[in-house]
């Protein structure tokens, strides 16, 4: 068995901020798409939602190529924001605007999706990272699939940063996917055993007439409908470009291990599906600052030295695809914070030294704005 090519495609959604309210844009000046549209072509999209934009890399064989197109994506969309009379906020909700004011796309696709979906997808004010990786034979990229479940939470919890909701502290790192689990076929996936059993399972779902195509599965992780890749979906969008990447690379990185020890005629163990939602569960509540359950040995150990167990054992595997510094960067994100941790401590900071909520919370948003530019050259 040849090891997959594991090539690189990943996309972001961003928020549209009023510099002077740190409110959401409800309603950008349509030149600001045209002008998006003009510099990036395909590489920019409108999102459900008008207050939103989304970016996505060509495909890209290594994360240095990833590396050079986020950054250029992202740098020129904060740009053309402010260009605008906009600021660009890499988070993946908003500390206090109300999903209830904000207008979505007129578009066919749009339309239908909120016919379909009501209030669940009205309220869909959040912003997801998505990392693709090439992987050709579609047995194994089942396979993969069932196997690399396990390592979802971790990523989670690596990129956590919607802690606030409408103005409320969640007291949790992850709020999105608690919003964003209200729409149906959501979650980690179950196990399929062949690349058949899946496609008869979209089948029935189709002729159901529950869904159109396997586009409208949204789990964390999904073969594409689109493209020979496994989307890894369960993350926040990373406030710090440098955090993304890491994340990035420790998906890439993992499946080559997995794709690697099969062809030694070995296997991640298969875990329940209920077990591998507690660890989805701990990653949404205490991000990368509590424990999680190791499941091999059936108990909570710290999240650190299970990040530092998964760096040892995908070290020859980020050697080998040239990213080991970027997963190495996963410490980083440990002593430092996710974005949810620094947005949380300076809520706190604030309102210690007598902000009234209102007050610290847009110091929250001045803080976001500026990490979403912070690793830009």
């Amino acid at each position: 068995m040849m090891l997959p090519a594991l090539t690189l495609g990943m996309e972001e959604e961003y928020l549209l901020i009023d510099p002077e309210t740190r409110d959401l844009v409800p309603e950008p000046s349509p030149d600001f798409m045209k002008e998006c549209k003009d510099r990036l072509g395909d590489r920019v999209t409108p999102e459900f939602l008008k207050c939103q934009i989304e970016i996505g890399t060509p495909v890209c064989a290594d994360i240095s190529e990833a590396r050079h197109h986020l950054t250029a994506l992202r740098s020129s969309i904060i740009n053309t924001a402010e260009k605008h009379g906009m600021k660009l906020m890499a988070a993946s909700t908003h500390p206090f605007a109300q999903w209830g004011r904000q207008k979505h796309t007129a578009a066919p696709r749009y339309d239908l999706l909120d016919a379909d979906m009501g209030g669940a997808v009205r309220r869909m004010l959040i912003c997801g990272m998505h990392v693709h990786a090439g992987v050709e034979d579609k047995e194994l990229r089942i396979d993969l699939l069932n196997q690399a479940r396990y390592f979802l939470p971790h990523l989670l919890a690596l990129s956590t940063s919607s802690p606030f909701w409408g103005g409320h502290d969640m007291q949790m790192r992850c709020s999105r996917l608690g919003i964003f689990d209200s729409m149906p076929r959501t979650g980690i996936p179950d196990r399929y055993e062949s690349w058949s059993e899946y496609e008869r399972m979209i089948e029935r779902l189709v002729n159901a007439g529950v869904m159109e195509d396997s586009t409208k599965l949204w789990w964390d992780m999904r073969p594409s409908a689109r493209f020979p890749t496994l989307e890894m979906r369960i993350t926040d969008v990373c406030t710090r470009i440098e955090d993304a990447l890491c994340i990035a690379a420790l998906y890439q990185s993992v499946l080559r291990m997995l794709a690697r020890i099969k062809q030694k005629n070995m296997r991640w163990r298969i875990y329940p599906r209920i077990m591998l939602e507690e660890n989805r569960w701990r990653a949404q509540r205490y991000g990368c600052t509590k424990s999680m359950i190791d499941l091999g040995r059936g108990e909570c150990l710290p999240f650190g030295s299970l990040i530092e167990e998964i760096l040892e054992i995908i070290e020859e595997d980020a050697v080998a695809l040239g990213c080991l510094r970027e997963v190495q960067h996963a410490r980083t994100i440990l002593k430092r914070g996710t974005s949810a941790c620094r947005q949380v401590d300076v809520f706190a900071k604030a309102t210690a030294d007598g902000a009234d909520e209102a007050e610290a919370f847009i110091k929250v948003v001045d803080l976001l704005v500026e990490e979403t530019a912070a690793d830009l050259p």
